[in-house]
C-alpha cells in the first residue's frame, strides 16, 4: 500500500495505534504551534514563516470539531507553505475539483484515520451500518460523518453515503465497487424511510431496512431492485443516509 504523505509522517513518528496520534504533539513536531481562542466565523486558522506556524483553533467547537480542524490546518502547512490562503474549515465531506481544501482535507483524513490503521479495523467489523461508525469513529476519535466517508471510501461494503437537508441533496459518496451510472435523486422520495426522519417526527433509524431502489435512483431498472437503506441525523437540519447494494446485477 502506497502511503500518503500524512501516513508517512505517522510511520516516521512511530505510531502504530489510533490513541496514539497526538495532532498537538505532531504539530509541535512539524514546528507549529496550537493555540485554542474563541474564533467569530470560522473553526482554525493558520499563519506561518517558512520555518515556523501558529494554529489557533475554536476553543468553543466540539473536541472531535477542534481535531479535524488542527489535521486540516497541518495539511495547508504540509502542502501549501509560503501561499497566501483564505482558509475556512468545514466538516469533511467530499468536494468537487482539485482546490487547497479539498487537498487539505484529505491529508486530515490521511492523518485522523490512516489507511494502514483504519482498514485492518475496518475489515474486522461484519456488518456495515451506522452502529460500526460509530465503533470505527470511537476508536479514532474522528466525527460520524468523516469516518462514515472513509469507510465508504475503503469499499468495505459496495454502498453509498448521502447527506441531505432540508433543500435536498447536499451532497454523496460511493464506494469505487459502485458503479457511476447509480446517482441518487436530488430529492427525497416520501417513500424513504430518510424521508420521515429528514421532514417528519421520526427517530434514527435503528437497523439497516430493506426498500426498492426506486426510491432512491431514477433509473428504469431501479425498480428491479432492493437495497438497505439507514438514515441518522447528524444536525438540525441535516441528515445522514447509508444505502448497501445487493444485488450483484448492479453492480455490473
Amino acid at each position: 500500500m502506497r502511503l500518503s504523505p500524512a501516513e508517512q509522517l505517522l510511520q516516521e513518528l512511530g505510531v502504530t495505534d489510533p490513541a496514539e496520534i497526538d495532532l498537538e504533539a505532531i504539530a509541535f513536531y512539524k514546528k507549529a504551534q496550537v493555540r485554542f481562542r474563541p474564533l467569530d466565523g470560522c473553526e482554525a486558522r493558520i499563519i506561518g514563516t517558512t520555518e515556523r506556524a501558529i494554529i489557533t483553533v475554536n476553543r468553543d467547537s466540539q473536541r472531535r470539531r477542534r481535531r479535524f480542524s488542527i489535521a486540516h490546518e497541518l495539511g495547508h502547512w504540509h502542502h501549501h507553505r509560503g501561499h497566501c490562503l483564505a482558509c475556512r474549515v468545514d466538516e469533511y465531506r467530499p468536494k468537487v475539483g482539485a482546490s487547497s481544501e479539498r487537498t487539505a482535507d484529505s491529508y486530515a483524513a490521511d492523518l485522523l484515520m490512516p489507511n494502514y490503521l483504519f482498514r485492518p479495523l475496518a475489515r474486522m467489523q461484519k456488518k456495515m451500518n451506522f452502529a460500526t461508525i460509530k465503533t470505527l469513529a470511537d476508536v479514532f476519535d474522528a466525527s460520524q460523518t468523516a469516518t462514515a466517508i472513509r469507510l465508504i471510501e475503503s469499499d468495505h461494503t459496495p454502498s453509498m453515503l448521502v447527506c441531505h437537508g432540508k433543500k435536498g441533496r447536499k451532497w454523496f459518496v460511493r464506494s469505487p465497487s459502485v458503479p457511476d451510472r447509480w446517482f441518487p435523486q436530488e430529492d427525497l422520495d416520501a417513500e424513504s424511510y430518510a424521508f420521515g426522519v429528514q421532514f417528519g417526527t421520526d427517530l434514527d433509524n435503528p437497523f439497516l431496512r430493506k426498500i426498492g431502489a426506486d426510491a432512491w435512483f431514477d433509473r428504469i431498472e431501479a425498480d428491479r431492485f432492493e437495497i438497505q437503506e439507514q438514515t441518522v441525523r447528524v444536525g438540525p437540519e441535516e441528515t445522514l443516509t447509508l444505502l448497501v447494494f445487493l444485488d450483484d446485477e448492479m453492480l455490473e
